[in-house]
This record gives structure tokens, sequence and C-alpha cells, in this order.
């Protein structure tokens, strides 16, 4: 099902923190497809879980003097996925150049491990967040977080301004105050992003500190959207990266930075424990809705003007022709 989608084929997703990848292998998913990840001289690797022998769990096997061996009969791969030993054999005897891993494309970016699963030339660029080369931010990272819901469910829940006053009340809205005020979004080939939201919101960040939070969206690719909302009164700005691996049509894992312009003084972990708990508030409602799949046929569902962002995520994905996750 995977090859269906070019278009998230092409895009780079998060399927690790690099500090999760040492010296053993690790197993992960992306969009169905099993994949290992490991550490040599070079760098992180991202392949194919799979032994090209007997089609063993690579995931299963070790690192061994910067090549991968297999856990079933100790084939040995070295890091460009070429097997350089078959213990079965002589060592005189040459290795058929189809014993070979299937590599994907891999970087390791700002704490994060990046793969993109296609293989033609055309390839996206990671998602954008500027503050984390900004020395006026300080970035904390929180996740991964697996949920049961489709990618562009998850995306579209976090583009959602108008349910902040109800699901998150309290905290990031009040239902005293539900009404969203008309704003704009423009539309690009490569993203949306929208006009300032003014939201009143009781704790926007955990420092427990009410008032007008001016939040602005920013849809970066089909499972990656950035949120930037600024105090108007001093200028603090809180960023969000929100970037979310697809890992079946109704299972996700999101990966969250946190970005902040202030409050150097105060616990990283405070700010991540904020975000977990609302991510989890997220959770239960994205796990229930029906259909699972995110309906792109605008009829299928009702729209209000609050709605005016989702309603542009899902005439953006149709256009593009993403399928993985949609209905």
């Amino acid at each position: 099902m995977a090859e269906h989608d070019k278009v998230l084929m092409r895009q780079w997703h998060p399927v690790a923190y690099a500090h999760e990848i040492g010296e053993k292998p690790v197993s992960r998913v992306l969009m169905g497809e099993r994949l290992v990840l490991f550490r040599t001289a070079s760098g992180i690797h991202a392949w194919k879980d799979l032994c090209v022998h007997r089609g063993a769990a690579l995931s299963l096997g070790c690192v061994k003097d910067d090549a991968l061996v297999c856990p079933y009969h100790g084939w040995r791969y070295d890091g460009t996925g070429s097997c350089v030993l078959i213990p079965q054999q002589p060592q005189e005897q040459a290795i058929t150049k189809q014993a070979r891993a299937i590599v994907y494309e891999c970087r390791e970016e700002k704490k994060i491990v990046w793969v993109r699963l296609g293989t033609d030339m055309q390839s996206a660029n990671l998602p954008s967040f500027p503050e984390w080369d900004d020395p006026a931010y300080k970035t904390v990272y929180c996740g991964p977080y697996p949920l049961q819901a489709s990618a562009p469910r998850v995306i579209e829940n976090f583009l959602d301004v108008g349910h902040l006053a109800f699901l998150h009340e309290g905290h990031l809205g009040d239902s005293a105050y539900p009404e969203i005020a008309d704003y704009r979004v423009d539309i690009s080939e490569t993203g949306i992003r929208s006009s300032e939201i003014d939201i009143y919101q009781p704790d926007p960040d955990s420092t427990g500190k009410s008032g007008i939070a001016r939040y602005v969206y920013e849809v970066l690719g089909p499972t990656a959207a950035r949120l930037s909302k600024t105090d108007p009164l001093t200028g603090h700005v809180f960023s969000i990266l929100f970037a979310v691996s697809p890992i079946a049509q109704t299972e996700s894992v999101v990966f969250v930075a946190l970005a902040r312009n202030y409050a150097f003084e105060l616990p990283d972990e405070q700010f991540a424990d904020f975000q977990t708990f609302i991510l989890q508030q997220d959770q239960a409602v994205l796990e229930s809705q029906r259909p699972e799949l995110l309906p792109l046929d605008l009829q299928a569902e009702l729209h209000l003007k609050a709605d005016r962002l989702s309603i542009a995520y899902r005439k953006w994905l149709r256009a593009r022709g993403v399928v993985w996750g949609t209905a």
C-alpha cells in the first residue's frame, strides 16, 4: 500500500530520536515497512529489516566490526548494505552481488532520525523549524507518542483551533470564550499558513500565566506542521514542531519539538510534561474518531468558518494525491 502514495514516499519521516540508536540495532515501522536502524562509524543507517538469505529480522542481530550481522546465519553486511561475509562458504569464494540489504535514505538531523522510503530523485526537504538554529530559543524534545489514529487525522487535530476551549479547557482554552474570530489561510505548493488567531488561554504553556495567545499555524508537509504562539504583551514566543510518522493506515507516532524564547530558568521537563498531558487529552478523542481515515471529500462531514484551516488541509492533501490515511 505504501508504494501507492508517491507523495509520502518522497517525504522525510521521523522514525526515532538519535539517542535511541546505540550499540544494538533497533526495529521501527514506517508506512507498513519494517525497518532496522543501527549506528556505525559513518552514522545511523536505515534498512529493510530483512536478511535476503532467509528473511530473518536484522534488528535481532548485532553490529560487529562496523557491520550488521544477521542473527540467523551470521551473514555480515557493511555500511553500504553489501554482504561481506557468508560463514557457510569458503572465504575465497566470491559473494554474489545479489547478497545485499535493501537500503533506505537516512539522515540524523537536529537529534532526530529521518527516513525516506522513496527511491526516485524527487525529494522533499525536512520540515522547517527556524528555532532549531536560533540561539534566542531553547528547544526541548517530547515523545515519541504512539497513537491509534491515522497521520492526517493527527495533523488535522493539531490544526484544529476550535477544540481548545473544550477538550483542553482550563489550559489552552475556556468554554466561556469559544468563538473563533475569522482568519485567513494562505495556500501554496509547499504548504499552508494561517493568519494570526487570538485565543484566550488560562495556561498556554505550563507556566500558569493566563492571557491572549496569538496563534499562527503552518502545514509544512502532509504529516508535519508547526505552531507559533506569541504573547502580544511580552513578545514571548512558544513554538511547536509536530512531525507525525505514519506507521499503518490508522497508526502513527508523533515527534514533538518545543521551542521558547523565555523562562530559560524553568526546567525543560515542565514543558515536556505539559505537552504529554495535552497530547493525552487529544489521544482519547483521536482514537475515537470515525471514520478512522480522514475524509478528503468535504461533503462527508460538516464544516464551519472556524474549520477553514482544516478544510484547506484536506483540499491540499487531495490536490497532491495523498492517499495514505485518507478516504
